[in-house]
């Protein structure tokens, strides 16, 4: 007689208080073991793309200056920008388009404050268009 053979052909044994649970069930026990956590997060951001600042000529960085001194004179200036925001995790960052009202050109904060209270640097913006003018 072999080992196991009084009981390899009994019926798999059922519980009578706990109900079957599924493989997926099973496998959610040992989740919280994972040996490297926080590992994923890591890869993902490694793999997130970033791209590097563009250097403006001196003819683009004068018509941007151009523009907004338009736009100080006049509050409530409608335009669409492009500019860069930095990454804070890593180098580089990313290119972004706003289009909206301009409340202000803060001097002291260097910035152009929009009416739904975004905040764009003078610094970072890399096009500029003004889409209208109030009246004065």
């Amino acid at each position: 007689m072999k080992k196991y053979d009084d009981i390899i052909s009994l019926p798999h044994h059922q519980s009578a208080t706990h109900p079957h649970m599924s493989n997926l069930q099973r496998a959610a026990q040992f989740s919280a073991f994972a040996a490297l956590r926080g590992f994923d997060e890591e890869i993902e951001e490694t793999a997130r793309f970033t791209e590097e600042g563009r250097e403006l000529s001196e003819e683009k960085i004068a018509e941007i200056g151009e523009a907004l001194s338009r736009i100080r004179e006049r509050r409530g200036a409608e335009i669409s920008l492009t500019y860069f925001l930095p990454d804070l995790k890593k180098s580089g960052g990313a290119y972004f388009t706003k289009q909206g009202r301009v409340e202000k050109a803060d001097e002291a904060g260097e910035c152009l404050l929009f009416s739904d209270g975004e905040r764009i640097p003078f610094s970072e913006i890399v096009e500029i268009e003004i889409i209208s003018l109030p009246k004065s």
